[in-house]
């Protein structure tokens, strides 16, 4: 009597595998870190920036000149006086504030060979009517990704936040033709 046993585990590990709706490769248990720190895992971005720039300045200048004459001959006694006065006072002040506030889900788009991650991504809705859209860039360190999977924008390197609308209310807002035309020729 002869028996003869086969084991092949390499096709049947490879069998298994393929039949799992579980890839090892990219599977993260429920207990693992969630946080985003591949290609293509997303974060949430709080951009909360608030930008407040303010210029002044003044001059003042104040001048006085004062000119007698007087001549007298025996028949007509003549008197002159000329008086200049100048005065001048300039103030310009120029004051802009800027204040943003959004969360925005954004895609690793990249990986430096320091380990930070490229991000990118873009959020587009529409609030009566005004398609606005809101899209965002930038390097981030792993560090900095909360255990929520969030980040400040703040601790975003060369962050570029850009909000751009279109409709009704942005079109009320754009100068017309001839209003940028006198402005570029200087007249009010």
């Amino acid at each position: 009597m002869c028996l003869v046993v086969v084991l092949c585990f390499g096709t049947g590990a490879a069998a298994a595998t393929q039949q799992s709706l579980i890839d090892p490769a990219t599977f993260r248990g429920p207990a693992a870190d969630q946080r985003a720190y591949r290609l293509g895992d997303v974060l949430t971005v709080v951009v909360l920036e608030t930008t407040t720039a303010r210029s002044q300045a003044g001059t003042d200048s104040d001048r006085s000149t004062d000119f007698s004459a007087s001549l007298t001959n025996s028949h007509l006694p003549y008197n002159a006086h000329l008086s200049l006065d100048g005065k001048h006072s300039g103030v310009a002040e120029t004051t802009r504030v800027g204040q943003l506030s959004a969360q925005i889900t954004v895609r690793v788009t990249g990986i430096e060979p320091n380990g930070m991650m490229r991000i990118s991504g873009k959020q587009s809705m529409v609030i009566n009517g005004e398609h606005q859209s809101i899209t965002l860039s930038g390097l981030v360190r792993t560090e900095d990704i909360s255990s929520t999977n969030t980040i400040f924008s703040n601790q975003i390197a060369d962050a570029d936040v850009s909000v751009a609308g279109k409709g009704s209310v942005s079109e009320a807002q754009r100068r017309s033709l001839v209003t940028r035309i006198l402005s570029w020729l200087g007249l009010p």
